[in-house]
């Protein structure tokens, strides 16, 4: 897969296929765009291209109020729709007078002076332009004067539910990682670094890697314990850890700071400063608070046999 950074810039010699949107989770929703695109895209000889926009519009329209957590940074969006088999990616820059284009205008520079799509395909309910003025019906009749054809999408469903990306955030921000990966296809993926923490699990007999979001935008998983794969980016093997999202009320009884500890059950090194990725696979249980450390110390072991069980049969392919 190619990536671009500029609509005006990019061209291509053979018949362009062309998709819009933010793509966020590349869920199994987004992969059944993709393999439409792919399908148009060999009837007529041409290359499949998404055109994306950063940062995400809402950040730049709304920057003290937007409330936009994310289920992709940018980096993890382009390893994911490269996977998929997508030819190009455009990430074109957003900004105020990108916002203020009319439909007209937005459709004259970006498609007939920039990409020159043969086929532009988006769902029925795509709005684009100054307000969102513009609609699929007028994305159509503007086709019909640059020289483009424009196909609805149909919408695509798991279990007679519609995916979409917020349905993927509401479910992660729940702590649901199982629905979440049956929608993604996939399990959920964080990348952190590891920071300095209170070395307080070393003290219970569970040491444990203290992850920093990278990412301000990143959707962290509700409060809970979870089994999942880690790694350390610079050695690339797969560990089986377990990982607590939350507040420590045990230790910490009138903390609202969130934080995200790691666990390794096989044992590691000292990591400050790298890079840890993770991919969660099982929710264990809520966040809780316990009489005193002993008991605490048993739930741990309780935590760490389960996530054991669970990963034993939940290898990463």
């Amino acid at each position: 897969m190619k990536v671009h950074f500029n609509a005006r810039d990019f061209s291509a010699e053979v018949p362009v296929v062309l998709t819009i949107g933010t793509f966020d989770g590349v869920h199994v929703g987004h992969r059944a765009v993709l393999d439409l695109l792919k399908t148009r895209a060999a009837e007529v000889g041409g290359q499949t291209v998404l055109l994306t926009f950063h940062p995400h519009p809402r950040t730049v329209l709304h920057p003290e109020h937007h409330q936009l957590h994310l289920l992709n940074t940018i980096e993890e969006r382009q390893m994911l729709l490269a996977d998929a088999g997508l030819d190009h990616l455009i990430i074109h820059p957003f900004n105020e007078d990108l916002s203020r284009m009319t439909p007209l205008e937005y459709v004259r520079e970006l498609f007939a002076e920039g990409i020159g799509p043969s086929v532009v395909i988006v769902g029925y309910d795509h709005r684009f332009g100054r307000n969102r003025e513009g609609s699929f019906e007028s994305l159509t009749n503007l086709g019909k004067v640059f020289g483009f054809e424009v196909e609805e999408l149909p919408a695509h469903t798991v279990s007679d539910t519609r995916v979409s990306s917020t349905k993927v955030r509401e479910a992660i921000a729940s702590g649901d990682v199982e629905l979440a990966r049956q929608w993604l296809d996939r399990p959920y993926p964080f990348t952190g670094k590891v920071i300095r923490g209170e070395q307080l699990g070393r003290k219970l007999g569970f040491p444990t890697a203290n992850l920093e979001s990278e990412e301000p935008l990143k959707l962290m998983p509700g409060r809970g314990v979870y089994a999942a794969w880690a790694r350390i980016a610079s050695e690339g093997q797969w560990k089986p850890a377990m990982v607590n999202m939350g507040t420590r009320p045990t230790v910490h009884s009138d903390s609202t700071t969130e934080h995200m500890e790691v666990h390794l059950l096989a044992g590691g090194r000292q990591c400050y400063d790298e890079t840890m990725e993770l991919r969660f696979i099982s929710r264990l249980r809520n966040e809780m608070m316990f009489d005193g450390l002993k008991a605490l110390q048993d739930q741990l072991q309780q935590d760490a046999d389960a996530a054991r069980s669970i990963l034993a049969s939940e290898p990463l392919s």
